[in-house]
């Protein structure tokens, strides 16, 4: 029996009831929107009695926290699931960049909500929640870097004006491409004022 490693079931049942009760939260949230989730909403939806919510989050804003730092782990993965796919060229791995992101944030309102908007009076995640959007910043970053560009005003301009397009694929067709349509014109835009190749 040497080398093998007790499990702490307690541990486990605890880890699977809080991803079940996020799960509930994402799925209230894209039903009623991410400020009309109640606590009591959630434990109806898991089976438990709202005060039993508590031994897992003790508030609303930290089942938000946990929501937010799984949407930003899910783009991280994402991104460095299709980062050895990036094309050669500055021009062509920033249009790579812009439809990765793009296709990630029109495809669920509610994440690229609670991930890129301030729609939650007081909430605000905690460092650890946080950790994940700067490591996909820093992913960004290096794309940047390894193609020259290295002023940080770059990169905040690019991420406004992708995100940009995102909002207002969401706000006015979504479902549809109409913003995506204009990915590659508004990045040859960016592309052009930087003078890249």
């Amino acid at each position: 029996m040497l080398g093998k490693t007790k499990r702490d079931r307690q541990a486990e049942r605890r880890e699977a009831t809080q991803a079940e009760i996020i799960d509930a939260a994402w799925d209230m949230t894209r039903e009623v929107g991410l400020a009309q989730i109640t606590l009591r909403g959630v434990a109806d939806r898991v089976g438990m009695r709202a005060p039993s919510l508590y031994t897992h989050f003790d508030s609303k804003n930290a089942i938000y926290d946990a929501m937010f730092g799984q949407a930003w782990t899910e783009c991280l993965a994402h991104f460095e699931s299709v980062k050895a796919q990036a094309p050669a060229g500055a021009r062509e791995a920033l249009r790579f960049a812009a439809h990765t992101f793009f296709d990630f944030a029109v495809k669920d309102l509610a994440r690229h909500q609670l991930m890129n908007l301030r729609t939650i009076p007081g909430f605000s995640p905690s460092e650890e929640n946080y950790a994940p959007a700067v490591a996909t910043l820093d992913l960004a970053r290096e794309l940047f870097f390894s193609n020259g560009i290295t002023d940080p005003e770059d990169l905040d301009l690019y991420t406004a004006l992708i995100g940009g397009l995102v909002d207002a694929q969401h706000a006015n067709d979504p479902g549809g491409d109409r913003w995506a349509r204009l990915l590659d014109r508004a990045v040859d835009m960016y592309a052009d004022h930087l003078d890249l190749p």
